[in-house]
């Protein structure tokens, strides 16, 4: 299932930007700033500044966990 697995990018506030997290369905080869941060929020000069300072993660997560787990409460 393709909504089990996904890219979380945690971006810190850079000059006058926020910060922010984007998480996007993509392969873990393609698990970085460049690929997952749409929009970029900054101009061409300082996207690699801006991207330095994102801490980007792989997850995989079990939909079968995800429903026993919800289902279990009401038991």
């Amino acid at each position: 299932n393709s909504e089990d697995v996904r890219c979380k990018c945690i971006c810190p506030p850079y000059k006058d930007h926020s910060g922010h997290i984007y998480n996007k369905n993509v392969s873990q080869k393609d698990c970085d700033c460049l690929h997952v941060v749409e929009p970029m929020p900054v101009p061409g000069p300082d996207v690699e500044a801006y991207c330095l300072r994102c801490e980007c993660k792989y997850e995989e997560r079990s939909s079968v966990t995800i429903k026993v787990s919800n289902v279990i409460p009401f038991a």
